[in-house]
């Protein structure tokens, strides 16, 4: 294929954080892309930060797809070199069986639909961190060989563990899938996603880590110990993974690991105008503990990540301000 021309790829869930992202540099790279979103009964949802984008015009094109219809999506897949399957349900509040009922037929029906199109060459899952880290014994640094205790999950007390077990479960039935039939299926897994969005609405992980600064205390036992990746870096491992003929598998993205206490301090020396709570007044939070997970598979694929923690807390704060949440 000529350089400037290449694809078409689909990316499913276009209007989310890390897929309206992925959308732009996907364009950016010349090639011409096909996304999903979900249909509004009055069919009038806003979608110009997509259709806006650099080469939006001539090589974007949005499809009506619903993971609840899973063969809604086969127009836009049909006679795509690749999918990027990045759309999952978000509904916390809901009961878990049924957001990963949704989850995994959703997704069984889009790889079935890639193996059905017989051009489909490669399928990028986007999963989560939270598929591997929560564990009650075991190593302390996990790679890819490693998968969540569901059982543990469900004895932790807080809002985001139905997504976090239907995400689990979600991968793990991908995964059987494509083995079964001879898929390339490609997973990306990143840790807590920071920086700046497109998308019009405030994305889920920066409720969390951003929690210091807007004063959501109900997320602080989240950030207990946490890692994180810029949103640029994780859609830049997501191409990165597409276009490297050796990759196989799962890869785990992640930049940096920092603590509650650390990122207060981090925070309020940085960031002088907000008010930062102190460690001190940090003390009596619930602690969240999880295992650590490691990039190593990925860098040593030659994979080079771009931005540290400066770069994530700058670029979301200034995108935050310029949408009006801060």
């Amino acid at each position: 294929m000529e350089e400037g021309d290449k694809g078409p790829v689909c990316v499913t869930g276009g209007t989310g954080y890390v897929a309206s992202w992925l959308i732009m540099k996907l364009l950016d790279h010349g090639y011409r892309v096909r996304t999903t979103v979900r249909s509004c009964p009055d069919n009038n949802k806003d979608l110009s930060f997509l259709t806006n984008l650099p080469g939006a015009s001539e090589k974007l094109q949005i499809f009506s797809a619903d993971l609840e219809q899973p063969e809604s999506f086969e127009p836009a897949i049909e006679g795509c070199i690749g999918v990027f399957h990045v759309a999952h349900p978000i509904y916390h509040k809901e009961p878990e069986e049924f957001m990963t009922k949704r989850a995994v037929r959703g997704t069984l029906g889009i790889l079935k639909t890639c193996l059905k199109s017989k051009t489909v060459k490669r399928v990028l899952y986007t999963s989560s961190a939270s598929t591997i880290v929560f564990r009650d014994k075991g190593s302390d640094v996990l790679d890819e060989s490693y998968w969540s205790d569901i059982d543990y999950m469900k004895s932790l007390n807080f809002n985001e563990v139905s997504y976090m077990i239907s995400k689990v479960k979600t991968e793990r039935a991908a995964s059987e899938f494509a083995e079964k039939h001879g898929m390339d299926l490609v997973t990306v897994i990143p840790t807590f996603i920071n920086g700046p969005f497109i998308c019009p609405n405030l994305p889920s992980s920066l409720h969390a880590s951003m929690a210091l600064i807007f004063g959501n205390k109900d997320q602080y036992n989240l950030l207990s110990k946490v890692q994180m990746v810029h949103v640029d870096d994780v859609v830049k491992a997501h191409i990165f993974l597409f276009e490297c003929p050796d990759a196989k598998g799962r890869f785990i993205c992640s930049r940096i690991t920092i603590t509650i206490d650390q990122m207060a301090e981090f925070l309020s020396g940085r960031y002088p105008e907000y008010l930062i709570p102190t460690p001190d007044s940090l003390k009596e939070i619930e602690r969240l503990t999880c295992a650590e997970v490691a990039s190593k598979k990925l860098l040593e694929m030659g994979f080079k990540y771009k931005y540290g923690l400066e770069e994530m807390y700058d670029d979301a704060i200034r995108c935050c301000k310029e949408k009006g949440f801060l």
